[in-house]
């Protein structure tokens, strides 16, 4: 019995042995984690100050007039607000540009991804296809191929079309290239829906369209947020094509009507600054919305 005892208090004793240098790795370990946390807290402090400086002083200065701005502390409150330089902004055919970027953004995403969810839902089902495989693979060259390198082909395919100085010339080139990251990330995301689900709607009778609506569709709806918020920031921020594809002032989106505003106005620098924040709110706004759809959509998408 004293043999028995004197074993198991032995046993007993490693086993809180074990479990007391266990207890001290973890403790170890959370303070190694305490001290990367707070160097990536004061990181991420440091950079939240470093990019909301200018854009203080940008929504700042927009309040100012121009005495003010030249007289005053730059990133000092204004002592007398006023909105003549937004007034300036909108009178001088905003709403016209901004209806013009709405169309373009809204006239691309649409048929852009509506595209490329079909096409992803071709290259998925029909894995085994070669030709479906050399589609895939010609998407998948046309993110290698930037803008700025086609953008004279571009030039004289929509001359010959006679599309030139319209909103439907910058349309066209910009759903061609949205489809292509869209492709990639809608066909990861329908790749991860279980081919069982497909199987069971085909034994019931579904064909491939019902299939692509009936569950395709809603499993993928985040994916088709994602895409769609990302080309519509693309799209909406977009300076060449309406550079080289538009000529009037009616055709002018509004990144483009902010680059002429500025060099009309240039020592107008608070009317310049209002012009930026009206151009950028609904950038600011829409990524707010779909901030957390658009990020776990990408990673999701590139993660496998």
């Amino acid at each position: 019995m004293a043999v028995t005892t004197s074993g198991t208090s032995t046993g007993a004793g490693t086993a809180s042995a074990k479990a007391a240098a266990h207890a001290h790795s973890g403790e170890l370990h959370a303070r190694k984690l305490l001290r990367l946390n707070w160097f990536g807290g004061s990181a991420s402090w440091l950079w939240l100050v470093i990019v909301m400086v200018p854009l203080y002083w940008i929504v700042v200065t927009s309040f100012k007039d121009q005495t003010a701005y030249f007289t005053q502390n730059p990133f000092a409150l204004p002592s007398a607000p006023t909105i003549e330089n937004y007034r300036l902004v909108i009178e001088s055919d905003f709403p016209r540009y901004f209806l013009n970027s709405v169309i373009v953004t809204v006239g691309t995403i649409v048929p852009a991804v509506a595209i490329a969810f079909m096409a992803a839902y071709a290259i998925v089902r029909g894995a085994g296809s070669r030709f479906l495989a050399g589609v895939n693979g010609l998407f998948l060259m046309g993110l290698a191929i930037p803008l700025q390198a086609t953008i004279i082909p571009v030039y004289l395919l929509i001359i010959r079309m006679h599309l030139y100085d319209s909103l439907l010339a910058i349309i066209l080139p910009s759903i061609a290239f949205a489809i292509p990251l869209s492709v990639l990330v809608l066909a990861n995301f329908i790749r991860d829906v279980p081919k069982e689900l497909f199987e069971s709607m085909r034994v019931d009778g579904a064909t491939e369209w019902g299939m692509l609506r009936r569950l395709a569709l809603p499993l993928t709806r985040p994916a088709l947020v994602t895409v769609s918020i990302y080309n519509g920031l693309s799209v909406w921020n977009g300076f060449l094509l309406p550079l080289i594809l538009t000529q009037s002032p009616d055709m002018r989106t509004l990144p483009l009507a902010l680059w002429t505003f500025q060099g009309q106005y240039s020592i107008n620098v608070p009317a310049v600054l209002a012009s930026v924040v009206l151009t950028t709110l609904p950038i600011v706004l829409l990524y707010a919305i779909g901030r957390r759809q658009l990020l776990s959509g990408l990673t999701a998408g590139f993660s496998r």
